[in-house]
């Protein structure tokens, strides 16, 4: 961006018959990575994730787009596998942008662990004035992850509706909405600035994630003026849950996606053999010496044979509810009616 503010650059400038004028400012984050990956400058021209020959002959040569490309590679390697807290500025993309229900911001901070730093966001009261229950304290690269999924499924969801302008347009439609595709497949593969640049605020609370989408910065980013696009793409809204989970916090952000629990699957597993065994004469004692586990575990794990169909289905398609794990399961006492059980543990109807 330095360069570019060297130099002046600034985008397309559009006066409308109104008289309101729009663009003319210096380029964002994600305009110039929006144009660092656009394969038009090579001569060429993308339809969803295939590139094609185009007719209009290339402006850059193939040496200088592959090392352009290559040293964006390298940058969101190092973006991805750096250590919590080893970069710059960089590592809080969402500073000043989020806020709680209260209206308190949420600020970027850190703690060191075992010799690693690791970055939050915190609600500034938390900061400033000591506890409040109703705080937030999120771990940055897990909030930053469930920001940009929200985004980049909310882009994806009008590019597959073909839901992105705002009047039918059956030719200009599915050029846009092929944009709108690429940019959410840019934001899912990539580093989190692109996202975090289309975003304008953030406010989060009552179980819900609310993100205001930078108007100007999402129509430059897929070539298209902030009137062409439907209102809805500028609005997200979607169920947020955040969990802990021994010493791992989980954050989801809109529709939850199967995540298999292996500790949880393979212990369904061994209580499924195990009840077989013990079914079959083999005494526990014996049981236990041969698998390597306490008679107290065996006792605890083959419990699980009694959890209802739906909970045992759900356990298999990893769409179990997040606070479920083995622990809560073992250590619980499990009523023998399925209902009972499914509400407990949290299964709706």
């Amino acid at each position: 961006m330095s360069e570019t503010d060297r130099l002046r650059l600034q985008s397309k400038r559009h006066v409308f018959s109104t008289g309101r004028t729009q663009g003319g400012n210096a380029f964002s984050l994600g305009q110039i990575y929006h144009m660092l990956t656009n394969p038009v400058y090579l001569g060429t021209i993308r339809h969803k994730d295939q590139t094609f020959e185009g007719l209009h002959p290339a402006i850059i040569d193939q040496a200088i787009w592959d090392r352009v490309h290559q040293h964006l590679k390298s940058a969101s390697a190092r973006r991805r596998g750096a250590a919590a807290g080893q970069a710059t500025g960089s590592d809080a993309p969402l500073k000043c942008k989020v806020r709680d229900e209260t209206g308190d911001i949420l600020t970027p901070t850190h703690t060191v662990r075992r010799g690693k730093r690791l970055p939050y966001y915190v609600s500034n009261r938390l900061i400033s004035g000591g506890t409040d229950p109703t705080g937030w304290r999120l771990p940055a690269q897990a909030f930053e992850d469930a920001v940009v999924r929200a985004i980049s499924d909310h882009l994806q969801d009008h590019a597959d509706r073909h839901a992105v302008l705002g009047t039918c347009d059956a030719t200009r439609s599915e050029i846009a909405s092929n944009a709108v595709g690429d940019l959410a497949k840019t934001i899912r593969t990539e580093t989190a600035q692109p996202a975090c640049s289309l975003i304008s605020n953030i406010v989060i609370g009552h179980g819900r994630l609310q993100i205001a989408v930078d108007q100007t910065a999402l129509a430059a980013a897929v070539e298209l003026k902030t009137d062409d696009l439907h209102a809805s793409l500028y609005a997200i809204d979607v169920p947020f849950t955040c969990r802990r989970r021994g010493v791992e916090t989980r954050i989801i952000a809109g529709d939850r996606a199967a995540a298999t629990d292996e500790t949880l699957l393979r212990a369904l597993r061994n209580a499924h053999d195990w009840a077989e065994c013990l079914k079959s004469g083999e005494p526990l004692k014996t049981l236990a010496q041969r698998v390597g586990h306490s008679e107290r575990y065996i006792r605890r794990v083959t419990s699980l044979v009694s959890l209802s169909p739906k909970i045992q289905s759900a356990i298999l398609d990893g769409t179990q509810p997040l606070e479920m794990t083995l622990e809560t399961l073992v250590r619980a006492d499990i009523p023998l009616d399925w209902s009972h059980q499914e509400q407990r543990f949290g299964f709706g109807k």
